[in-house]
């Protein structure tokens, strides 16, 4: 080799050292890891568009290490058994909505009230913003990492019996509602007789008539083909159910920082792309239903103010167990929120 050569090679040569003195632990930083991830609907619904993004994200972001593996359809158990699951360190991952974690983290109810929320831009500033933040932060106790905040969105009702339109329609009716107190209760003040359930039982419900009615989004309606065993559908957007992104924590003390940080980077990848499917889908889910045949009622703002009057006890009602500080926090949020 030339003096000329040599020269021109060190330079290079230095560069590959320092590369791989970079490179290394770096990708030391990351190991080969299947997230496998509990969710109760179907591989079509938001949820998926949701976690497809996520883990591409996670994919991208660790040198192909960090797998995301969802499985849909409640195949890991429902929602309860699902979190246990992540608190014992059995399971990586669960996507679940707050109803059911209500007796584990009891402020968690306060999203539970009936029109707590007007419409999905009031949701994402109280979930994105220091409520939020307030509300993750408890739930490490518990033994869960709260990763992002994902959305169910508005919940409608459905029954076979017959069209909902005024409070009164709602005495006698069979309604299946989430294992939850401040759902039974709700439904119980309006007349109903409310059936707590597993997410992944109502549709054998509803086709035996166990129950006559349930209440969920559109998009959950459609992507369970309730449509099949229900005829009535009436437009109460009675509460909005946001949903979390929970990782065990036995399992997360055992990653390293990078692996955490991508993770959490990684579940607000996925919070975009869910919530605007979500709602991109929710319009066309209720065109869909109407095609499907189920009759659609809507709520006059009257009745809607009659519902939301006849509901306010529910606030007064479940105020000590959900505790006044959340109670504060989020409806003082809501209060800037709207000027008010």
């Amino acid at each position: 080799m030339t003096k000329t050569s040599l020269l021109v090679s060190l330079p290079a040569a230095f560069a590959a050292i320092a590369l791989a003195c970079v490179a290394g632990p770096a990708a030391a930083q990351f190991k080969e890891r299947n997230i496998r991830v509990s969710n109760g609907v179907s591989k079509e619904h938001p949820m998926g568009n949701g976690l497809s993004a996520m883990g591409a994200c996670t994919l991208a972001k660790s040198g192909g290490k960090l797998k995301i593996q969802p499985y849909w359809d409640g195949a890991l158990g429902n929602d309860l058994t699902a979190t246990q699951s992540v608190r014992t360190g059995s399971l990586d991952m669960v996507l679940t909505s707050t109803a059911p974690l209500t007796g584990i983290v009891p402020a968690l109810g306060v999203f539970d009230l009936p029109f707590l929320f007007n419409d999905e831009k009031e949701a994402d500033q109280v979930l994105d913003g220091k409520a939020g933040t307030w509300f993750s932060d408890k739930l490490p106790a518990v033994g869960v990492i709260n990763l992002a905040w994902w959305e169910n969105g508005f919940r409608y009702t459905t029954n076979s019996r017959r069209p909902i339109t005024k409070v009164e329609d709602f005495q006698g009716v069979k309604m299946r509602v989430m294992q939850n107190t401040i759902f039974i209760d709700t439904f119980k003040e309006l007349g109903s007789n409310a059936v707590p359930l597993a997410f992944s039982e109502v549709y054998s419900a509803l086709e035996t008539k166990t129950v006559d009615g349930q209440e969920n989004p559109y998009n959950n309606i459609e992507n369970m083909k309730f449509y099949e065993v229900q005829k009535y559908l009436t437009l109460t957007k009675h509460a909005y159910s946001p949903t979390l992104v929970l990782f065990s924590k036995k399992i997360w003390d055992t990653l390293s920082p990078a692996e955490q940080g991508v993770l959490k980077e990684c579940a607000i990848v996925g919070q975009a792309e869910q919530r605007k499917v979500n709602r991109e889908k929710s319009d066309l889910s209720l065109a869909n239903l109407k095609a499907a045949g189920m009759q659609v009622n809507e709520i006059s703002p009257e009745e809607t103010a009659r519902l939301r009057d006849k509901l306010k006890v529910i606030y007064e009602r479940n105020a000590a167990s959900i505790g006044q500080e959340a109670l504060d926090l989020v409806l003082g949020d809501l209060k800037r929120i709207r000027g008010s």
